[in-house]
């Protein structure tokens, strides 16, 4: 069957589950404690549909990435209450405060300290603002790649490393109009050109050329622009992404991350694909969903979550992988 229209999905890996995000909603399905696949549901337009900014190149990865910080720290912390215990709740402003936290950590860990380090390190390897910037990029991307592997050492980590190999998988199937059976998403690749992952190297690269056309700035300057030009490298890297994601010859840019999905992607048990289906159609339309059922038989137990799922009215977001394509 061909790719149906308007196919292109994305979503993210929680604790014990999946969340996915459709053109017109977004989703998060998660096995609980005693066995039972319990989702919600979340209507959600296009972001280009919302905001006239989206429709801009450049500005709209800005907007995707902070829609998706949100998206993602909300299903997150559903699917930990989910998967714990249901009385502890998370108010929204511990919900903020998370986000926050996290991004002043990541901005200490893969912007500052790299500058720092690199700015002692090129007095022994040679002097120069060259040599600053390509130490600063190396540090970055090895901090990076040395993070993921780290906490990939966690079975906890590996768990949720396997719920996004389902993810993929599940993606993969929907968009090339297969049925959503276990046999049928199983025979996919657990990694897919649109991941995050992806998206968090490409950000690396790029930035290690604008940095590179900045060199000449003396060094508090250097970590002035680290801070101030996020939201500029973001939104070049998102346009990068798309272009891996949709063209050929493009797709040389998405490799890198592809290759470290290694990592970040296992090979999921049945049940966790189960837990997949369930979220993509949650998050999809009825008539995308009655399409799905015309492909033949659905991953059991899967579309019975998907209906039964919790209605929530309360905004939410995008993620990069589903915006990625229209779009994660």
């Amino acid at each position: 069957m061909s790719r149906p229209p308007g196919a292109a999905v994305g979503g993210q890996a929680v604790l014990e589950g999946v969340m996915m995000r459709a053109p017109e909603g977004w989703a998060v399905a998660v096995r609980r404690p005693d066995g039972v696949v319990e989702a919600q549901t979340n209507e959600l337009p296009k972001l280009s549909e919302r905001s006239p900014a989206a429709r801009f190149p450049f500005v709209r990865g800005v907007l995707v990435l902070i829609e998706s910080l949100t998206l993602g720290f909300k299903a997150l912390a559903w699917s930990a209450q989910m998967a714990g215990d249901e009385d502890e709740q998370i108010t929204r402003g511990q919900t903020i405060a998370t986000m926050v936290f996290a991004v002043v950590i990541a901005i200490g860990l893969f912007v500052l300290l790299p500058a720092f380090a690199a700015d002692w390190m090129k007095g022994y390897l040679g002097d120069s603002s060259l040599m600053f910037v390509v130490l600063d990029g190396i540090l970055r991307l090895a901090l990076i790649v040395f993070y993921i592997w780290a906490i990939s050492r966690s079975k906890e980590i590996q768990r949720v490393f396997q719920y996004h190999g389902a993810e993929h998988k599940t993606i993969h199937a929907y968009e090339n109009g297969d049925p959503l059976t276990i046999d049928a998403i199983q025979k996919y690749s657990p990694r897919h050109p649109r991941c995050g992952t992806s998206f968090i190297l490409i950000v690396g690269m790029v930035a290690f050329v604008v940095f590179l056309a900045l060199a000449p700035l003396a060094f508090v300057w250097q970590i002035v622009v680290r801070i101030v030009l996020l939201p500029v490298i973001a939104g070049l890297s998102y346009e990068v992404l798309k272009l891996g994601a949709n063209s050929k010859w493009m797709s040389w840019a998405n490799r890198p991350g592809i290759w470290l999905q290694a990592i970040t992607t296992k090979e999921p048990e049945d049940d966790m694909v189960t837990v997949a289906v369930a979220s993509l159609l949650a998050a999809l339309t009825d008539e995308a969903v009655t399409e799905v059922q015309g492909r033949g038989p659905i991953a059991d137990g899967a579309l019975e979550a998907a209906l039964a799922a919790t209605i929530t009215d309360a905004p939410g977001g995008t993620a990069i992988e589903a915006e990625a394509t229209d779009d994660g």
